[in-house]
């Protein structure tokens, strides 16, 4: 059996763990638009949210000696659908023409009440 490994990329008290590799395959938890500090960043834009959301989620890839063309996976979780244009432009910069599958979905909330997106990426380390 394949040994677990945990990515966590700050020193914030939480019940998770970032990221975690089981064999090949690293699931990277739901990220929001949190900085180091643990505060919201771009209240109110989701365009500077998913920037910060994308940073976290290099953070994590980085830990693990991956990169975005690793990703194969998207689930992005959005407050509001409308948002969607703005975050494919953040997501463009980010993944170039490694376009990972994806899933997008509205929601009615998130885990902080000024988070416009949450974002989780499942990357493979052939």
């Amino acid at each position: 059996m394949p040994n677990i490994q945990r990515i966590n990329i700050s020193k914030q008290e939480k019940l998770y763990s970032d990221g975690v590799i089981f064999g090949n395959v690293l699931w990277i938890s739901g990220m929001l638009p949190i900085d180091s500090k643990g505060d919201i960043v771009g209240k109110g834009d989701a365009a500077l949210q998913g920037e910060q959301v994308f940073q976290n989620i290099h953070a994590v890839l980085e830990q693990a000696h991956l990169d975005f063309k690793d990703v194969v996976k998207l689930f992005i979780y959005l407050k509001n659908i409308d948002d969607r244009a703005r975050i494919a432009l953040v997501r463009k910069n980010c993944f170039g023409d490694n376009l990972p599958a994806s899933t997008l979905v509205e929601v009615s909330s998130l885990a902080h009440p000024d988070a416009l997106l949450e974002i989780e990426a499942v990357a493979y380390r052939g």
